[in-house]
């Protein structure tokens, strides 16, 4: 009589998530830097003047007139968003992959991948706007007049003046387009990555490895910053709004797009472009590195045995 074949063991759902969280803060501690300067392109010419020429303008500017360890401004909200967004974002994306493709580890269809990173995307971003939220303002405050600045210590003290001084539900801030913009940049990235690798494995060109991941994390990074920015633009401007005598500066992602077509221009909705990608796409590589090598690193000394494909 046959003996039945071993079960492949795979990782537990908690295990994803915590990896997905560290491999997020791993590439958010390298790429911070381009993330302020990104938003701080989308803000420029917010009032009317242009503050920016380019990236390396903004970069220039920013050292001149803060210091160098301005460009890390924001890195512990940065580091909460992948905490919260991160972790529940590839937690839950991997958990369903693995569900739907079943024991068998069969291919799942592009459509279907792209189903399970937009759930997984909208219900992260909803776990992480207001580190979001915090990001956005910390990270744009050295832009602002000395009076006019927030100057939060620190994520913690970001949020807890939040809700003391515009309430709780404040923190939700641009939930909308932030959930808007990761269902974007979860078809984009995640399911993109996945088809990208699932291409190169099953045509030969690569071996799975860490080349293999590189090249794919470079198409989804580059799919995910075109598709996403015009939606990021109006995330960023609403989390970092004033409310003027009552009123917030912008009503809707609808009104900030209008707004800024109407007096930047249509390829506005595109304004910091190079360092969004050069944030965006190192960012993906990284995170997708360190979740396949945390992953399979977890399966050969844990489990005693190779990792089971989880993206």
């Amino acid at each position: 009589m046959p003996l039945e074949a071993e079960p492949q063991k795979s990782i537990p759902s908690y295990v994803k998530f915590v990896t997905g969280g560290l491999a997020g803060m791993g590439a958010t501690a390298v790429v911070q830097p381009l993330d302020l300067v990104k938003n701080r392109m989308q803000l420029s010419g917010q009032t009317g003047q242009k503050e920016f020429r380019s990236s390396f303008h903004a970069i220039s500017s920013i050292l001149k007139n803060e210091g160098v360890l301005a460009l890390y401004n924001g890195l512990s909200a940065g580091l909460l968003r992948q905490i919260t967004y991160g972790a529940t974002r590839l937690g839950v994306y991997s958990y369903l992959f693995e569900k739907v493709s079943g024991p068998s580890g069969t291919n799942l269809s592009f459509p279907t991948k792209a189903s399970i990173a937009m759930t997984a995307g909208a219900i992260g971003a909803f776990v992480g706007t207001p580190s979001e939220l915090a990001l956005i303002r910390m990270t744009s405050d050295g832009r602002l007049p000395p009076d006019q600045r927030r100057n939060y210590r620190n994520v913690v003290d970001a949020l807890v003046r939040v809700a003391k001084d515009e309430g709780p539900t404040a923190m939700w801030r641009g939930c909308v387009p932030t959930m808007l913009r990761a269902t974007v940049i979860a078809v984009s990235q995640l399911a993109t990555y996945s088809q990208a690798k699932q291409m190169l494995l099953d045509s030969a060109t690569l071996k799975d490895g860490l080349f293999c991941h590189f090249v794919a994390s470079m198409c989804s990074g580059l799919c995910a910053t075109i598709a996403s920015m015009p939606v990021d633009m109006a995330k960023t401007r609403m989390q970092s709004m004033r409310m003027i005598n009552g009123v917030p500066e912008y009503k809707s992602a609808v009104d900030v797009w209008g707004k800024v077509v109407r007096n930047e221009g249509v390829l506005a909705l595109w304004k910091g472009f190079t360092p969004y990608y050069f944030r965006l796409g190192p960012h993906t590589v990284l995170l997708f590195i360190f979740v396949e090598q945390l992953n399979a690193n977890f399966s050969r000394y844990y489990l005693g045995a190779e990792a089971k494909r989880t993206i």
